[in-house]
């Protein structure tokens, strides 16, 4: 629940925030249709805007909620506090859940003076929601209703049960950052096309602290410049740390001199836009015959690796599958490592690719130590919700892998793609990191 003081009686009043998703003709490719997926939204940490008519925060909101999802998303623990003197105190805590038979969603709290409340409601559409909060004589004491600007905007409305205006207060997402959790923006590629700011704007308040792209092309990010797009990135406060890059081993001398070209321009307008790595991938290893023609990559990587070295950059192999292939006997993604030269060239590991090549993560991160400074986490639906991957077993070994860069990414949608970014967030938080 959300917390309003009363202008009536300088009361405080509380009532529940929901969240929904980001406008649905612009943003939406399939609709969230249950009630407990439109409460999950409601996870996360919440402060009250500077008025109603502002989404800006101020340096010490007056109000902060900070609601922690249950393993099955299907309900939240709910702490509720308010600015005074210099720090938060508690005024409320709550428990808030969906509840499958009578389809609606359940509230059972208490606030600072003691005093127990219930509540009972429902969404008649994503951007809609409406609460009817009672005492524990069942007495009616207040009706909330809930219009969301976005997925992380809420003006929400509490009345009398005579319907009498009692306050208005407007509520921000802002998710924490401390656990350094970054975005392949490849999971929000449509929404980063149509409106690059106001997708970065969501993807910080989610709680992201650094974004992974892969889209450069003609010296520039999204029809931006390197300079151009580090400004945009940073007035969103999130940071521009790594970059998927891709151009093919060379088949001539005239192919080398143009690579090598295109490398050093690359690495300058990475440097130029504050990135710290750059990977590249492959997608012609199946086509390979020999390991002769796998050593030309190794050797190709070497030399990228060591440009991007020389100029302060790191730079990392990206798997798919087809590296779990063999050639002449020999795994790809093993000869890889052991011919690469492990000063200039790290590994990206994509822990979803992997297990779908059949190999087991785990077997690389002991066997290669230090070299998996990045890591792609990626699941075959929503983060954590296939049952497939174990990510808790995987993260056991981030020490020894040399992890740095958690990077998560969401291909595969149930629900709205950024509502199942920022599903990918809160998984990574409460339940791995």
């Amino acid at each position: 629940m959300s917390l309003s003081i009363s202008p009536l009686n300088n009361r405080f009043i509380i009532s529940i925030i929901f969240i929904s998703f980001f406008i649905a003709t612009l943003f939406s490719q399939k609709p969230l249709e249950h009630q407990k997926d439109m409460l999950h939204q409601y996870s996360g940490v919440w402060y009250s805007s500077i008025d109603a008519q502002t989404d800006s925060i101020a340096s010490n909101p007056l109000l902060r909620m900070t609601n922690t999802p249950t393993m099955d998303k299907s309900a939240m623990f709910v702490n509720v506090e308010q600015w005074e003197d210099g720090d938060y105190d508690f005024i409320l805590s709550e428990f808030i859940g969906y509840d499958i038979k009578t389809n609606a969603i359940i509230a059972t709290g208490q606030n600072g003076l003691g005093e127990m409340f219930h509540g009972e409601g429902s969404f008649s559409n994503p951007n809609n929601w409406h609460m009817e909060d009672t005492d524990m004589l069942d007495n009616k004491i207040l009706l909330v209703d809930f219009k969301f600007y976005d997925q992380t905007d809420v003006l929400v409305t509490g009345t009398t049960p005579e319907h009498k205006e009692l306050w208005s207060t407007r509520y921000v997402k802002q998710n924490p950052k401390d656990k350094n959790i970054g975005i392949q923006l490849v999971s929000a590629h449509k929404q980063m096309q149509l409106d690059p700011e106001k997708t970065l704007r969501l993807l910080d308040r989610f709680g992201y602290s650094f974004i992974e792209t892969f889209v450069y092309k003609d010296r520039g990010f999204y029809g931006f410049s390197p300079s151009e797009f580090k400004k945009m990135v940073n007035d969103n406060h999130l940071k521009f740390k790594g970059s998927m890059t891709f151009y093919d081993l060379p088949k001539n001398a005239e192919d080398w001199d143009n690579a090598l070209q295109w490398w050093a321009n690359c690495i300058d307008d990475h440097l130029e836009a504050g990135v710290e790595y750059l990977t590249t991938s492959n997608t012609n290893l199946k086509n390979l015959d020999s390991l002769e023609e796998l050593r030309a990559y190794c050797h190709y990587y070497n030399i990228i690796g060591k440009m991007c070295a020389e100029k302060g950059l790191k730079f990392a192999y990206h798997n798919h599958a087809d590296e779990f292939l063999k050639i002449e006997g020999k795994t790809m993604y093993d000869f890889l490592l052991k011919n690469t030269d492990s000063e200039v060239v790290s590994f990206q590991a994509d822990l979803y690719w992997m297990h779908v090549g059949k190999a087991d993560p785990v077997d690389y991160l002991k066997a290669f130590p230090g070299r998996f400074f990045s890591w792609h986490v990626k699941d075959y639906q929503e983060l954590g919700e296939s049952g497939k991957m174990d990510f808790t077993r995987y993260f056991e070994y981030a020490g020894i892998a040399g992890l740095q860069y958690v990077v998560a990414e969401v291909e595969d949608y149930n629900f709205p793609p950024l509502f199942s970014v920022e599903r990918a967030w809160s998984y990574l938080y409460y339940s791995i990191l």
